[in-house]
């Protein structure tokens, strides 16, 4: 047996359990008046929080022991929906702006503080943020995660995510800027913004009061293979049928006219066969799907209305594909194409999409400049369309269209 003490052993280190490329955003609207979830903050307060006292200055809005809440419950969420998933949570003061639109339960500064001390204590595991220049894709938030004696408390809780809810107040009209990390940013709300947060409060209060279901589906999350990225192979855990109803509209650029769709539903992510099984309140659902969408709505507003599948082209134009394949080709490259600036961009952009392996990974310039090509001289009106950036303003119009429906 080798002597522990002997110089120069090192001990034998655990496997660490957060993957950084695998996280979410902190839930920092989650919160719970169970009983039992506050007694689980309490003892956790009780055991590692005794001296943390508040030192001067003004109450803060939300006392500490509620911001533990967030943090543990958000932890618990976690945990249950897929125990590998971390959080990512900013640890710098300036982040935690207490009035921000964007924090409705008003988390302050002592955020870091909470991480930090819950991490010294063996509660979660912490991993922290990198940052080596603006733009780069190493850079990231710090991630947290439940650690072992946080998930053992998990297992003994007398509570479920059924007793976990997002507040009210959260922000449902979200304006980003432009950059890489697609901030949030603070604005003045307009008559537009009012009306449209109104809608979107009358819309979740109906999701609220709907129950929305799976019957055949046992477990209460969907696995799905993973086809690109870092974890291609591996299966993404979804979390269905449960509580995640709440939508909320995010806009991009800083603008109004941009973006403006709709996200957060838990069935935006899983799949069109998986949603031909939904019933809503007890009764089957079908979805339509209205096809090549923006290239009808780009060719209304040149007066051209598109026959046929606008994505089907001649036999052949890729060797190698069917018939089916070549046209899934197509309608990739052509709908990035759409969001591009410059044809570099969206050839860039087609190849980074591409699975590992796949052979439109590896396709040239030229041969996909050819698809372009074949794809304009089909539809000639939507030649001046083509990586000119229109992705982001029929989003707005999709989004609008989106809109009517729900109201």
């Amino acid at each position: 047996m080798r002597d522990t003490h002997c110089p120069g052993y090192l001990k034998p280190q655990p496997t660490p359990l957060i993957d950084p490329r695998h996280s979410r955003p902190l839930d920092v609207h989650r919160y719970s008046v169970h009983t039992e979830v506050n007694a689980l903050v309490e003892a956790i307060w009780k055991n590692v929080f005794t001296d943390f006292a508040r030192k001067g200055g003004p109450n803060p809005k939300t006392s500490f022991r509620q911001q533990l809440m967030v943090l543990i419950v958000d932890l618990y969420v976690a945990w249950k929906a897929d125990p590998s998933l971390s959080l990512g949570v900013h640890l710098s003061n300036t982040a935690w702006k207490t009035g921000s639109r964007y924090n409705a339960l008003h988390l302050s500064r002592k955020i870091p503080r909470l991480v930090h001390r819950l991490a010294d204590t063996d509660y979660i595991e912490l991993s922290k943020g990198s940052y080596d220049y603006p733009g780069a894709s190493t850079n990231r938030t710090a991630r947290i995660i439940a650690a072992e004696p946080l998930r053992q408390l998990f297992r003994e809780a007398r509570f479920g995510p059924e007793h976990i809810m997002v507040s009210s107040r959260v922000e449902t009209i979200i304006l980003r800027d432009a950059s890489e990390d697609k901030r949030d940013v603070e604005y003045e709300d307009t008559p537009k913004t009012r009306t449209m947060r109104a809608e979107m409060t009358a819309y979740n209060a109906l999701l609220s009061a709907t129950f929305i279901d799976v019957p055949s589906q046992v477990e209460p999350y969907l696995e799905r293979p993973i086809k690109k990225g870092h974890r291609q192979g591996e299966n993404a855990r979804i979390q269905i049928c449960g509580l995640d109803n709440h939508v909320r509209r995010i806009f991009n650029r800083e603008s109004w006219d941009c973006g403006g769709r709709f996200f957060g539903g838990w069935w935006q992510g899983v799949g069109s066969e998986f949603r031909k099984k939904i019933h809503i309140n007890g009764q089957p659902t079908m979805e339509v799907d209205y096809q090549a969408m923006h290239i009808a709505i780009l060719s209304a507003g040149h007066g051209v209305e598109i026959e046929g599948d606008p994505y089907t082209l001649e036999e052949g134009l890729v060797p190698g594909l069917d018939a089916k394949a070549q046209r899934k080709l197509i309608k990739v490259l052509v709908l990035m194409a759409l969001n591009a600036t410059s044809k570099s961009a969206a050839f860039q952009a087609f190849r980074q999409d591409s699975p590992v392996g796949s052979a439109a990974k590896k396709m040239k310039d030229e041969e996909l400049l050819h698809i372009l090509d074949a794809f304009a001289l089909k539809h000639p009106h939507l030649e001046s369309d083509l990586c000119a950036d229109r992705g982001v303003h029929l989003m707005r119009q999709d989004s609008e269209i989106a809109a009517l429906v729900i109201n």
